[in-house]
């Protein structure tokens, strides 16, 4: 029996709740891997140099050698980890290292030998990156509907509410941990790398499907260090744009509630603000700073809006577009709901 899964048998089997295992360095775990996989690695940061630097300077078997060395004291608690985390399932493990080579091997047979049903990933992450990018270079998704406004109108807040609704969403803020702005990261995670960032979007846009529809939040190129496909920035542009309107008072009251704990994170607001000074002159950053010492964060956000975010997102204010008010807040879900029905061309009744 072949101990070996195509990339679309295991992504099936992924789907159905298998656990996929990662076997690779965490440093290369770190930069991306395949959503939802877990990291075991045979050989640590330090081991998979050591052996790197043995096989081109030495010999492949000599190399081969020092890794039995460095793996076989690990055997046991490698195995109990995979064990631990494939309780629950009765599907299948599937290993995974960078081209489906000794290191996905090795762990592969060391399960077998201890009982624990598993397969290697032929191809490997590098035969997953491959998949990736040829979706999204040449892939089919379905429509993309897209809710703007001015900062802070509450445009995620508004989509996770559709969300729980039933309403396809692809949260895109929420994949890259960054709010879109300049002061997008204060508070959250670090952001995933490039190409982690592109596997999690992928992991969602493979579930729409082509005669279907997704609702996300318009977004720039660019959401902090990491980049949208450029297919998928061209596909935010096609439709009609939800646009939200709110009051400066709402949409400053929206702000700090999203930034919990601001004054913990006082000085991490100071590097984004002065990066504003060739944009709004020294003499306003200056004005800002001061604010940001006195915690006058009222004012602070009221300015930033007015004097900066409200003018960069109005130049570029869709011409087809359907305005929704958030106010009154008893009957704004219906409004929004009513535009979704208008830019798909159903009637509000006719639902998902």
């Amino acid at each position: 029996m072949s101990i070996t899964f195509t990339l679309e048998q295991a992504l099936a089997l992924r789907d159905k709740g298998a656990l996929l295992v990662d076997a690779r360095s965490p440093d290369e775990f770190s930069e991306a891997t395949i959503p939802g996989a877990v990291n075991v690695p045979i050989l640590d940061n330090a081991e998979r140099t050591e052996v790197g630097t043995l096989y081109k300077q030495v010999g492949k078997r000599q190399a081969r050698q020092r890794g039995v060395e460095l793996v076989a004291p690990k055997i046991p608690s490698m195995v109990k980890q995979v064990s631990s985390l494939q309780a629950g399932t009765s599907q299948p493990v599937v290993v995974f290292c960078w081209r489906g080579g000794m290191r996905s091997l090795a762990l592969t047979q060391f399960l077998e030998l201890a009982g624990i049903p598993a397969r290697q990933l032929a191809g490997g992450h590098k035969g997953f990156r491959r998949h990736v990018l040829d979706f999204f270079e040449h892939g089919e998704w379905g429509r993309f509907l897209v809710f703007r406004g001015l900062t802070g109108v509450g445009k995620t807040y508004y989509l996770h509410r559709l969300a729980e609704q039933g309403y396809p969403v692809i949260d895109l803020e929420g994949l890259a941990n960054h709010r879109g702005s300049a002061f997008g990261n204060l508070g959250l995670p670090p952001q995933p790398k490039q190409k982690m960032f592109e596997s999690l979007l992928w992991d969602e846009l493979r579930k729409i499907p082509c005669d279907g529809y997704v609702l996300a939040e318009g977004e720039s190129r660019h959401i902090g260090r990491v980049a949208l496909p450029v297919r998928i920035y061209k596909a935010l542009q096609v439709e009609t744009s939800i646009w939200l309107n709110a009051s400066l008072d709402v949409r400053v009251k929206n702000i700090l509630d999203d930034y919990p704990a601001v004054d913990q994170l006082k000085e991490e607001f100071t590097r984004p603000i002065c990066a504003l000074k060739d944009k709004l002159g020294k003499k306003t950053v200056n004005h800002y700073l001061q604010l940001l010492d006195e915690s006058n964060w009222q004012q602070l956000v009221s300015e930033l809006m007015v004097n900066y975010y409200d003018p960069l997102y109005l130049h570029t204010l869709p011409e087809r577009r359907i305005e929704v008010d958030l106010q009154p807040e008893q009957t704004v879900m219906e409004r929004i709901q009513s535009a979704v029905a208008e830019v798909l061309g159903r009637s509000p009744e006719a639902g998902l």
